[in-house]
């Protein structure tokens, strides 16, 4: 089996030889929205990909390229990317399973595929009603075709909700496949990771990103592991929006404000403006007629150089 190095390890807690700058990947509209009970229409859809465009999010995962009929939340992904609106900075990627998925995201326009599949046999069933020999076949494709840059997302790469721990040395093997191809993404797809194993993990496989869940409070922490160990993309999602359906009481990603939050007041650059996205989290608060799961956009930012008494 072939191990992967990465960037060296990050010193968490601003004590860096060189400034360290990681990439954020919003996944609201796509990953947030999808677990959402209510089907939003493709221009509110654009408008909320296009806001975190303008906030500064250097990529926003806008849609997904899928079947209506099972996620119809996604449906009318052509409408949503016909109209977002271009930022120089900001590359919206598009997320496909298949080799149908892939020629609608070509007509689409967009800038990034997203390939994903799950390391485990039954969450590629249950997920995307195939194997993980046929699932891992359509990603190498896809992936061999790209004329955009491509990311590859492995799901469940901590533990599965049918199969349970997953083992890391099968998740090495599936990245090492794609090592130098495409950039990695390791997902906690139901949030029961923990920061020693993430750092263990990007640190084997080498994996450019890191897609948390919050789902037992570890996520941040697992977000901070994963930069330490090299990663320097990590997957997010505006006011906490989402979850996985096949574990019902995850209570969804990271809040992409909160993880700004702890990344910037740790001298990790992001480049993202935190009140223009506060105000994004705001604005989606009245759209969806609920409070969100995010913290920062309620209690609002914090000063550079502030402090008080206790």
């Amino acid at each position: 089996m072939a191990t992967v190095r990465g960037p060296p390890r990050a010193d968490i807690g601003g004590n860096y030889a060189l400034r360290v700058r990681v990439t954020l990947c919003d996944v609201g509209p796509r990953d947030g929205l999808q677990n959402e009970p209510e089907t939003m229409p493709p221009a509110t859809r654009a408008v909320l990909a296009s806001r975190l465009a303008a906030a500064g999010l250097p990529r926003v995962e806008a849609v997904s390229f899928v079947r209506d009929d099972r996620v119809p939340q996604m449906a009318g992904a052509e409408e949503v990317a016909a109209a977002l609106e271009r930022r120089e900075g900001t590359e919206y990627a598009g997320l496909v399973l298949n080799a149908r998925g892939w020629e609608r995201f070509r007509a689409a326009g967009l800038d990034r595929v997203d390939v994903t599949f799950a390391a485990t046999e039954s969450f590629n069933r249950a997920n995307g009603n195939t194997s993980l020999a046929d699932a891992l076949a359509a990603a190498e494709a896809i992936v061999a075709a790209a004329d955009v840059p491509a990311t590859v997302t492995i799901s469940v790469c901590f533990g599965c909700p049918f199969e349970g721990a997953v083992d890391p040395g099968r998740v090495a093997d599936l990245a090492a496949r794609f090592s130098g191809r495409a950039e990695v993404v390791l997902a906690d797809t139901i949030g029961v990771a923990t920061p020693s194993q993430v750092l263990a993990l990007v640190e084997r496989t080498g994996a450019e990103g890191f897609h948390g869940h919050n789902t037992r409070n570890t996520g941040y922490a697992n977000a901070l592991a994963a930069v330490q160990a090299g990663a320097r993309l990590l997957d997010a999602s505006v006011g906490g929006l989402g979850g996985c359906p096949y574990a019902p009481r995850a209570t969804g990603n990271l809040a992409t404000e909160d993880l700004v939050y702890l990344l910037e007041g740790e001298g990790i650059e992001t480049g993202v403006d935190l009140d223009a996205l506060v105000a994004v989290s705001e604005w989606l608060e009245g759209i969806l007629g609920r409070r969100l799961e995010g913290y920062v956009y309620r209690a609002g930012s914090w000063p550079s150089g502030g402090g008080g008494d206790a």
